[in-house]
């Protein structure tokens, strides 16, 4: 039996385009929307494309009218925290209003299924670790806030048309995928695994360490990461159960394990054989000390179970992509 098709809305980013590998490598027909803006059309591994833009009915009217989907995920909202505080009004436009434009697009073709790329931000600052998902959200940043806002619209959507959703709250993604063929390209990057890789690739000076008195083993802050891979894998299996019927979900995704920003560049310097520069400042406002995630309920409910679970092997990944990017393969 032919698999249904299903758009990737922010497929040419660094998650989205793990996804639409994988959903190629498990035979579903993909098409890809992405207006280029922070996505990389030579990354996007294979589908049809279209380059268009979330927020205009035209571009997605182009797309329902043309192609039978049956499920979205949507990988397409901006997510630097930073910036999100100097222009919350940009990023309730692009997280939240073109969010509603996808909706009621696919409300006006009948498709069903959601699949949403949420974050471990909407939790803001933890009262106790690990982060179940019944754990009050309380978001510091109006990128928290955005991704939040779309969970409840998602919800009240639901209630309304019959429309089932999946809701995946990640903590720290990073890797590659394991063909080096595409990995992780942020500008600005601000995330720490490969700000650290640069460092030993040549392409930046030196890392910065924020803060080294918090109340952590070695002083620096504890974050769980979860391989780009185990990451797209978890929301195959959530696509597929509500394919198959299942209710609506919220998973959070993690490896329920902490690592500390030293714990990384030491090991990023014994995977790389490099020494990695390191200086260090002061804390930056806002930054919890420990983020690590429960993620039991989507290991019982979909048998999910990270392959990345060492540190190494994600660092690893990471630094066969980086390698490539600085052209030393």
């Amino acid at each position: 039996m032919d698999k249904p098709l299903i758009l990737v809305v922010g497929g040419a980013g660094y998650i989205g385009s793990h996804m639409v590998l994988d959903l190629l490598r498990a035979g579903y027909p993909v098409i890809t929307l992405d207006n280029l803006s922070r996505g990389h059309r030579e990354l996007l591994p294979g589908g049809d494309f279209i380059e268009g833009d979330l927020g205009n009915p035209a571009d997605l009217d182009a797309v329902f009218s043309r192609y039978p989907v049956k499920a979205v995920m949507h990988f397409a909202a901006w997510s630097l925290v930073g910036e999100s505080v100097e222009k919350p009004l940009a990023y309730y436009r692009n997280n939240v209003a073109n969010t509603i434009t996808l909706l009621e697009a696919m409300q006006r073709y009948g498709i069903g299924h959601f699949i949403f790329s949420s974050t471990a931000a909407v939790y803001g600052e933890p009262r106790e670790t690990p982060i179940a998902e019944d754990h009050p959200r309380a978001p510091t940043n109006p990128y928290g806030a955005t991704k939040l806002a779309v969970e409840r619209l998602l919800q009240d959507v639901s209630r309304a048309t019959g429309m089932t959703y999946s809701i995946l709250r990640y903590f720290n993604a990073a890797g590659a995928d394991a063909s080096g063929s595409i990995g992780e390209r942020h500008q600005p990057e601000t995330h720490l695994i490969p700000l650290v890789l640069q460092v030993a690739a040549g392409t930046r000076e030196s890392i910065t360490v924020f803060g080294t008195d918090y109340p952590t083993p070695d002083g620096t802050c504890l974050r769980d990461y979860i391989h780009v891979s185990d990451l797209t894998r978890a929301h195959l299996l959530a696509l597929e159960a509500l394919l198959h019927g299942g209710d609506n979900s919220i998973y959070n995704l993690g490896n329920s394990t902490g690592y500390s920003v030293n714990q990384v560049i030491e090991v990023a310097r014994e995977v790389t054989g490099h020494s990695i520069r390191a200086q260090l400042a002061e804390r930056r406002p806002g930054d919890p000390a420990v983020l690590i995630a429960d993620s039991g309920r989507i290991r019982n409910a979909l048998g999910w179970r990270p392959e990345y679970e060492r540190l190494e092997d994600i660092v690893r990944s990471a630094w066969v992509w980086h390698r490539k990017e600085a052209g030393e393969e």
